[in-house]
């Protein structure tokens, strides 16, 4: 008994080991800091907010979600459901703001301990 215990334990902190860390993203979007989550993002990262699509890390996009930010102003962001893979995963999540409740889903792939987003849609 003591042995399965012991093997149970291993397996789920080999687990948590391999979690990816998205703590920075989370927090970036419920303090509504662009630069924190466009310095998390692929140069080739999808952008979809309300009003704008596009391809790419560039100040256009900075400013497309600083521009987001400033009309809905984040006041919670919490996790739905969230999956990794071997070097990627993605997490879906409620932003809730001034004025309305936001869905986001955001796919990213890990390179160590690192966290680059690949894409990020918020509808």
């Amino acid at each position: 008994m003591k042995r399965l215990l012991f093997t149970f334990a291993f397996v789920l902190s080999v687990l948590n080991i391999q979690a990816a860390d998205i703590t920075a993203i989370s927090n970036a979007l419920k303090a509504g800091n662009t630069s924190s989550l466009t310095a998390t993002m692929d140069p080739e990262a999808d952008i979809a907010i309300p009003g704008y699509t596009k391809k790419g890390n560039n100040p256009e996009t900075n400013s497309a979600l600083s521009n987001f930010f400033k009309t809905n102003k984040p006041s919670a962001f919490v996790v739905v459901h969230h999956a990794d893979k071997k070097d990627s995963g993605f997490f879906v999540g409620k932003l809730t703001t001034s004025d309305k409740t936001f869905r986001v889903n955001i796919t990213y792939k890990a390179e160590g301990d690192k966290v680059i987003i690949q894409s990020i849609r918020i509808e």
